[in-house]
This record gives structure tokens, sequence and C-alpha cells, in this order.
């Protein structure tokens, strides 16, 4: 009788037993030098040097039912669906994983490479520079997808937990002035400085990875007050690179793994060198290792994915809104007339093929462990309000949410954003090749498909 109370004693507690397998792996993904840079259209050369290498890293997880859901995250300025949706159809094809079970994130640095056709109106590239911004993005597609496989070939018996931290470094960046809304710092706009933490460990307690977020634009270099956003030249992972570093540093053999959430909006406070973006990256570091070493909620199997792929619509235009558009960028001298120009170009041959841009497809995903924590990934550049009404659309629900996922088309704007204008809705729209700003349904659209996927 002794033996049986004793058996069921240390079988009993979650605690007490691994209840996922986990795996991890990472690969180099920094460019070759020189190489052109992404983020800020003011530059007017490629890399000339390398700060930090950049990786792509994943983290698989394998209940006991046999449910996966792999996560990635990438140094870089965001994905593309060319690479991205080539990523889910090899990923699907070599390792059985549905595109539910496939999560893929960038850290957005501004100090990263060109990755493939994003942002692609901000370059006029040679013809040999344009082939090595494919063969960049083409293997790319390979390391992803090898990392992937990487990590489903490690996996091991794993214990998860979850927990919260904060740090301030986050400001909203939607300066209103006179007439309009403009980059600054806006001390009275909303911001989440909450620093989501997703620890996994062997079950002798070792740390193996840890997934952590935070809402705010990878940004610290360029931007500094007088000095030009795209003085630098070199590749780094900004705040967030620092941060893992950092991290892996504390914890020899662990993975640390970045995922920016819903910080379209907001910007490192302060910012504008390389040694403030080590300061803010040692400031999360910071945060997270506290959070590790504290009290965390055990997370339990099992595993649940979903994914929708909805179509967001632009607000309407015309033939006639490009024809003005080339006009007055051919005969305006401003800074960003060259970018109009190639824009109007792009939307009236979109008119002229009988095709113009009207939508854009828009990626929704949650990943569920057990009812302890729900990861929800959205796609594009998406703004801090987003991150809180899901807090408040889903009281008791402890949720990270995840932007700049899968696939980065554009910045999504709250119904709020867009109503006020200003670089986030509208400017950025010209860089990114689209039309114009999102029809104003774009925040509930989004919000549909997140109650969808959140079941």
């Amino acid at each position: 009788m002794k033996k049986t109370v004793l058996l069921a004693l240390v079988f009993a507690g979650p605690a007490l037993a691994a209840d996922f397998e986990a795996g991890v792996a990472r690969v180099k993904i920094t460019p070759p030098t020189p190489f052109w840079m992404s983020g800020y259209a003011s530059r007017t050369g490629p890399s000339v040097g390398v700060v930090q290498d950049l990786w792509a890293r994943a983290l698989a997880l394998r209940d006991p039912e046999g449910h996966r859901a792999v996560i990635v995250t990438t140094d870089l300025i965001g994905l593309h669906h060319g690479v991205s949706g080539e990523v889910f159809a090899r990923a699907k094809k070599q390792f059985k994983l549905e595109r539910a079970d496939v999560l893929l994130t960038s850290s957005h640095t501004h100090s990263g490479p060109v990755v493939g056709l994003n942002l692609n109106v901000m370059f006029d590239f040679t013809d040999e520079e344009q082939q090595r911004v494919q063969e960049y993005a083409a293997q790319l597609t390979d390391n992803l997808v090898n990392v992937i496989g990487a990590a489903l070939r490690d996996l091991a018996p794993a214990r998860l937990a979850t927990g919260h931290g904060s740090v301030g470094f986050a400001a909203n960046r939607r300066q209103r002035t006179a007439d309009k809304f403009t980059f600054g710092v806006n001390p009275t706009g909303p911001v989440d400085h909450d620093v989501p933490v997703l620890k996994v460990t062997a079950p002798d307690g070792r740390l193996r990875a840890v997934l952590f977020g935070y809402a705010c634009h990878n940004t610290t270099i360029g931007g500094g007050k007088g000095d030009k956003a795209g003085d630098f030249y070199k590749i780094q992972g900004d705040y967030a690179g620092h941060a893992e570093a950092e991290l892996e540093a504390a914890h020899p053999g662990a993975t640390a793994m970045f995922a920016i959430l819903c910080g379209a909006d907001q910007n490192p406070n302060p910012r504008g060198t390389l040694e403030l973006a080590s300061v803010h990256g040692k400031a999360l570091a910071a945060e997270v290792d506290r959070v590790l070493g504290s009290e965390l909620h055990p997370v339990q199997p099992p595993i649940r994915t979903a994914c929708k792929v909805i179509q967001l619509e632009f607000a309407k235009h015309t033939r006639q809104t490009f024809e003005d558009e080339l006009k007055q960028a051919e005969e305006s001298k401003k800074g960003d007339s060259k970018y109009r120009e190639r824009r109007a170009k792009l939307m009236l041959a979109a008119y002229d093929q009988g095709h113009p841009i009207r939508k854009t497809r828009y990626p929704v995903q949650a990943i569920r462990l057990g009812d302890d924590l729900t990861i929800v990934a959205l796609g594009g550049e998406v703004v801090v309000d987003y991150q809180l009404r899901i807090k408040r659309d889903f009281p008791g629900r402890n949720v990270m949410t995840v932007g700049y996922a899968n696939d980065v088309m554009c910045y999504i704007p709250s119904l709020r954003v867009l109503r006020e204008g200003g670089y986030e809705p509208v400017e950025s729209m010209i860089y990114y090749g689209h039309p114009g700003p999102l029809a104003e349904n774009v925040e509930e659209k989004v919000f549909d498909a997140i109650r969808h996927v959140m079941k």
C-alpha cells in the first residue's frame, strides 16, 4: 500500500513530470558585407561592417498527443510573403507541419539586410544588387527550413513556465503638432511596458530556451537628436540583439529568442547611439533574467494551433489618384518625391494590367499552450492599440501578442491611428508599395480573425 501511494505521489503533480518535448536550434543569417540594409530610406550605400551577427532561432514543441508547434525568431526587418510562404510549403512537405503549426517572427532591426521584396519601393537596385538580394532571400529560406528541422530533431523532455516583467524604455512616438502627427515622444500616448516570458527547461532544471517579447520599435540606432536616421552602416540586432546576447552569456547553452510585440508606434527613448542600444538591451535582459528566477506559472499541454488569412481593404482610389501623384512627384524637389514616383508607377502599372490593388492578404495565427499561454501572431507592423485591446477583450487570458509575424506587408493601424493620420497609416504605405491607407474597417476585420483563432 505504501509503495502504491508513493508512486501516486511521484506521478501526481505536473511540476514533477516533463509535460512537453522541446527542441532548440539556431543558424547564422548575417548577410555578406557589403550588403544593402533595410529600414531607413536615407541610407545611400550598403553596409560597411558587422557589430553583431544576426541569427534565426527555433523552438519546437510537442505535447503527449503528438501535436507540434515551431516558433522561429529572426534578427531581421521583416519577412515578405515570398520568403515565408515558401518556408511554410517546405515545412509541410518535409516535416508534415501544417501552416498553423509554424510561426515566423522578425525583431524588426533597422540595422539588418534587405529581405526579398520587403519595403521594395525604398530601393532602386542595379541588376547586380538585385541579384545579391535574391540570393540572400533564397539562402535565408533554406536556413529557416533547416533550423526548423534541426529544432524538431532536438526534441527532448521539457517543462514550460510563463511569467511577466516590465521595462520602461518604450515611448509612444506619435507626437501631435499644430496640424498633424509626427515622430517624437508623446508622454500621454498609449504604451505597454509588459515583458511576457516563456521559460523552457530540461527535467533537471537546466535552462534550454527563453522566449520573451516587448512592444517597441527595434530602432535605437538612428533617430537621435540632430542626427540622420540612416547614418549607421553596420549590421547589428539593436536592443533586441543585445538582449539576446546578454541572456545567452548569462546562461551558457541556452537559446534566447526575442519576439517584437505590437510596437509599431513605439520607439526606444532615449535613442540614437549604439551605446543606448546596449543599455536598453541590458535592461530588457536583466528584467527577463529576474522573471526567470521568480515563481512562474507552469504551462500544461495540450498544444493547439490555428491560422486564418484574411483580406484587408485599402481606402478607395482611382487611376487619377496616381496620375496626380506621379505628376506632383516629378515636379517636386521634396525628399520623398522619388519614392512617391516609384509608388505611383507601380499603381498605374497595376491599373494598366486591369488589376488595381484593392486588398492585401493578412495572416492571423494563434498557438495555445493549454489554458496557460496563448501566443497571438499578427502580420505587419501593428500599433500598440491592438495589444492593449486584446488584453481588454480577453480578460483572464494570458496572451502574448506578437507583431511582425509571418508576413510584414505594411503598417496595421487601429481605427484611432488611422483617423489621426501621419506616418504609420499613410506615408509608410509609399515605401511598402501600397496604394494608400487601409480602409476604416481594418481593426474590426483583424479582431474578427483574432476571435476566430482564439476559439
